[in-house]
């Protein structure tokens, strides 16, 4: 594992950590929650995801967003932002080449990765998506063919499943998948969605 930094267009540098495997077969690109409520790409679920990578020929870029960590820049509230998960995907797509590209992502990250135009995107895995924080008219994703997985807890106190499927339910190949008893925090049944993750870049 390197730890690195991702410049940005409008150049902003962010702090990273990238696997890449001897052999790779997919690449993926991990997206953290909201900065401002503590969000990096420490917490648990990135975390979950980019640990479970370490272990497979699947290539993991997990990065903070600008103004968290040691990345440079402020914070502009999911704007902005979209060029820092662009940049990670740039940086992922040159150093694991001619693989499937996935990008996944956890309740701010998730919403802001949605926005990406990106043909290269063989993929998403969103858990917990507001679908609030970026307007979902703007989230690029919809137009997409590529398969899209929004991972939900049964509880979720921001986006339950329900509401979800109403808000995606014009958008191409997306399927809603519940977590049975987590919140929109997961907590115990992190172990789980970790598995549907894997299973989704890994196949």
């Amino acid at each position: 594992m390197a730890e690195l930094f991702v410049s940005t267009v409008d150049g902003e540098s962010l702090q990273a950590e990238l696997y890449l495997p001897e052999s790779v077969s997919a690449a993926v690109v991990i997206t953290h929650p909201h900065p401002q409520m503590g969000g990096d790409m420490f917490t648990p679920v990135p975390a979950g995801f980019f640990g479970a990578m370490l272990h497979t020929n699947v290539a993991a870029l997990r990065f903070n967003f600008r103004g968290t960590g040691q990345s440079s820049g402020t914070h502009d509230k999911g704007g902005a932002e979209r060029l820092d998960v662009a940049a990670a995907v740039e940086h992922l797509a040159q150093a694991a080449p001619d693989v499937p590209l996935y990008v996944a992502g956890w309740s701010f990250g998730a919403d802001v990765a949605l926005t990406l135009d990106d043909e290269r995107i063989a993929g998403w895995f969103m858990a917990a998506p507001p679908l609030s924080v970026v307007d979902p008219a703007d989230m690029a994703a919809q137009n997409s063919k590529a398969p899209k997985v929004l991972a939900i807890g049964e509880n979720d106190q921001f986006n339950p499943p329900g509401k979800a499927s109403a808000t995606v339910a014009e958008w191409q190949n997306i399927s809603v998948k519940t977590i049975d008893g987590a919140d929109h925090f997961f907590g115990a049944h992190l172990p789980g969605l970790v598995d549907k993750f894997t299973s989704f870049v890994t196949a």
